[in-house]
């Protein structure tokens, strides 16, 4: 991809999910994820019914009245994306890949973040750590996160949810918000999943394609793993083969979500082709209610 081609096509995401953001998402980020704490932020005269414990004895012994100290919920918050850019996200039979839905995603999640005053950071994975982006705020850092999404080469194909994971927990200490934004198929990471969501508010945005669950009846059809370059061919004139081939798939799904859920985990489920904007807002209208 040029540079001219680079630019553009940040511009196209930028004034598709900014806008998405500001019209469709006002209101439904703030109030799915609340501060992390409560920060002081004024002294006034205290009020009958205000809470003894919160007098301000300092103050009032200043001026002879009583006096409390107000606190207000600490906004301010560290949001980082966990991006998979492992060789299985050039993988998309309806329209789109992977690698551009998790484009699209992170776009929106992270402009949603910035009007929240949020700071916003990524960790692009594959079965090594690619590269560290530090939370920062402002439109320039999120334009920036996406030119890097969209043109960086991945050094390999495979994918290490756990070593990602165990380098999340690292180098971010602070408490944040941390969406793994994957199709999930990696070998086990319940250590650092267990870790990370003990400490950090994890959710998982989930991506498939139609293809990886049904197959049509085409005859014999060469499959090619993304990640080992591995061919193996199926029949899928045989209607045993294509059901077990989505039953292995089935199997799969259930394993990760068991995983996620035993984790007090939300997963969210997105289709490559398929609109993202509705399982992101029912998710935030859903977290809102449990607050």
């Amino acid at each position: 991809m040029s540079t001219s081609e680079l630019l553009k096509k940040v511009r196209q995401i930028e004034i598709k999910t900014k806008g998405l953001s500001n019209h469709i998402f006002a209101g439904e980020y703030n109030t799915a994820f609340k501060g992390t704490g409560m920060a002081f932020s004024e002294v006034r005269k205290y009020h009958d019914g205000d809470d003894i414990r919160s007098i301000d004895w300092n103050v009032t012994a200043r001026y002879n009245n009583p006096f409390v100290k107000v606190f207000e919920e600490e906004r301010e918050m560290t949001v980082m994306l966990l991006i998979d850019i492992s060789g299985s996200g050039n993988f998309g039979t309806n329209k789109q890949l992977k690698k551009d839905l998790a484009t699209e995603i992170s776009a929106l999640i992270a402009f949603s973040a910035i009007k929240n005053n949020d700071k916003v950071g990524v960790i692009l994975f594959s079965n090594k750590i690619e590269k560290f982006i530090v939370a920062k705020k402002g439109k320039t850092h999120i334009l920036r996160i996406i030119r890097e999404i969209l043109s960086f080469k991945a050094q390999n194909k495979g994918t290490n949810i756990a070593h990602a994971l165990e380098y999340f927990n690292d180098v971010i200490k602070k408490r944040s918000i941390c969406f793994i934004i994957s199709d999930f198929l990696s070998d086990v990471f319940e250590k650092p999943l267990k870790i990370a969501s003990n400490k950090h508010d994890v959710i998982a945005l989930k991506l498939n394609d139609i293809r990886e669950k049904e197959i049509p009846d085409i005859g014999l059809l060469p499959i090619q793993d993304s990640e080992t370059n591995k061919i193996f061919y199926l029949d899928t004139s045989n209607k045993s083969n294509r059901e077990e081939f989505a039953k292995r798939k089935s199997h799969k799904d259930e394993k990760i979500k068991k995983l996620l859920n035993n984790n007090g985990i939300d997963i969210i489920n997105f289709n490559t082709g398929h609109d993202y904007v509705k399982p992101l807002i029912n998710f935030f209208k859903k977290r809102s209610t449990r607050k």
